[in-house]
């Protein structure tokens, strides 16, 4: 298992926009769902993704903050990405992370009621491409 730096990860993660971000409900049960980072993706160990308030993410993470990330890309590339996600409503970081696409979901931009940016911020990532694999700890 080879050792990479957070920056070599980033690279391989430069391309990718669809994670399948997984909580644990109130029940105990794992639940995931597809988010898109749109187009965020100068990873620095957080990941950015926007939801409702009344969403099941945003009542998962309020619970319990412990989520995965998964990710795959080209040539064999899987990515997992242990991590705490952040609730955040700050409208100057909503809008330093907004991309005019994202009004097909939300139409009055940052100013949609009820929006919700998530920061997950990496404490373990994991990846594998083919017969390279490896493991680094965020601090």
């Amino acid at each position: 298992m080879a050792d990479k730096t957070l920056k070599e990860i980033a690279a391989k993660m430069a391309n990718l926009d669809i994670a399948m971000l997984t909580t644990e409900t109130s029940r105990g049960q794992l639940s995931s769902r597809p988010m898109s980072n749109n187009g965020d993706v100068e990873y620095n160990g957080n990941s950015y993704y926007f939801t409702f308030e009344q969403s099941r993410t945003v009542s998962d993470i309020t619970e319990n903050p412990h989520v995965n990330l998964g990710f795959s890309g080209p040539k064999g590339l899987y990515v997992s990405i242990v991590g705490t996600a952040h609730l955040i409503r700050h409208k100057p970081t909503l809008q330093q992370h907004w991309l005019p696409s994202l009004k097909q979901w939300f139409p009055e931009g940052v100013d949609t009621p009820g929006i919700v940016l998530v920061r997950v911020e990496a404490k373990r990532i994991k990846y594998w491409q083919q017969e390279d694999e490896g493991e680094l700890h965020v601090k």
